[in-house]
């Protein structure tokens, strides 16, 4: 997703993607490690799109927009 794009969003909505992209990026490492995945750039953007969206729920929340916390259990593995 481009930037400007993910500015339109709400924290819901970027807390959604921000999870489904965390799920991708845990698809992605496994496939590596199965050596199935040719395309291993496509680790690199995934990463720079978690990034981005991290940033701008937290820009969000400085800027006093309501942010709902997203419950991700997967967020241990760090």
């Amino acid at each position: 997703m481009k930037l400007s794009e993910l500015k339109n969003q709400t924290v819901a909505v970027l807390n959604k993607e921000l999870a489904a992209l965390r799920e991708k990026s845990r698809d992605l490492r496994f496939s590596v490690s199965a050596k199935q995945l040719k395309n291993i750039r496509e680790i690199r953007e995934v990463k720079k799109n978690i990034a981005r969206i991290l940033t701008l729920i937290n820009t969000k929340q400085k800027t006093g927009e309501k942010v709902e916390k997203a419950v991700d259990n997967n967020d241990s593995s760090r």
